[in-house]
């Protein structure tokens, strides 16, 4: 039940973003989230008195940070400045594919010719959707989400090394941390040049995505995994992409183009694919 908590958590991350983003620019967004949930992973961390990381971790927390704290989350805004949470959660649906083949490529790990064959389907169906939804050109929001999964694979990628020996929870609590410095450099130079005019719907989604997608979801989603196992877990997550549809219709009142839900599912089986085969 954590795990499958954890999973519909994330898939809200966007329209949430969305929100926030309606009361405030996208840099100012990023740099509000990555200080709020700075702020609550010190109080966790501190409640529950955790060690200090290891002098030699530093380095993959720095790329956690940079990736995921930092890096998607901005890159995630600024792309939903012109596109649709539902063209966005396709387009980020490859993000598994891209973890798994990043991670390969840090490690040296040979992978079977299943895994590289559904990753090259999957990635094919999100570049035929991109080029037909937008008449064969290739939007600056498109752009913006191939940075975003290469910064988030990499911190994703570094994240599950690092969690080889720490607890999950920590690895993302002390990234947040570290972020905090760039948080608030951030802030401080985004707020005079983006307009904010705060509502109680960009509230809500602010605190969404700087409680529950930036830290909260990671809290659960590891508890998840550590009650049901990694493998188990990691099916459930294969859903996240469909969910975002679904709320992308629900609350946001987008038409869902119906190569939509079709390029999401073959993402979805060339992810069960690349699992299977890995």
């Amino acid at each position: 039940m954590a795990a499958l908590l954890g999973v519909a958590s994330f898939s809200l991350s966007a329209p949430a973003t969305v929100w926030a983003t309606r009361g405030m620019g996208p840099w100012t967004a990023t740099g509000v989230r990555g200080l709020l949930a700075g702020l609550l992973a010190i109080a966790l961390l501190a409640g529950l008195r955790v060690p200090r990381p290891r002098r030699e971790d530093l380095s993959g927390l720095l790329i956690v940070a940079g990736g995921c704290v930092v890096g998607f989350p901005l890159l995630q805004a600024l792309a939903l400045q012109t596109s649709t949470t539902a063209h966005t959660a396709v387009v980020t649906g490859l993000l598994p594919i891209a973890t798994a083949t990043v991670a390969a490529l840090l490690t040296r790990r040979t992978l079977s010719w299943k895994f590289w064959g559904a990753a090259v389907i999957g990635a094919a169906a999100v570049v035929v959707f991109t080029l037909t939804r937008h008449h064969g050109a290739v939007s600056i929001a498109d752009l913006y989400l191939v940075a975003a999964l290469i910064v988030c694979a990499l911190g994703y990628a570094e994240g599950g090394r690092l969690a080889g020996h720490l607890p999950g929870w920590h690895v993302i609590a002390w990234a947040v941390v570290l972020a905090l410095p760039v948080s608030l450099a951030i802030t401080l130079v985004a707020v005079p040049h983006e307009a904010v005019d705060l509502t109680p719907l960009s509230l809500v989604g602010l605190a969404y995505i700087a409680g529950i997608s930036q830290l909260g979801g990671f809290v659960v989603w590891y508890r998840g995994m550590g009650i049901i196992g990694v493998a188990r877990a990691s099916q459930l997550q294969l859903a996240q992409p469909l969910l975002t549809l679904v709320w992308s219709v629900l609350l946001m009142g987008e038409h869902l183009p119906i190569a939509a839900p079709i390029t999401a599912v073959v993402v979805l089986l060339c992810i069960v694919v690349t699992q299977r085969a890995r």
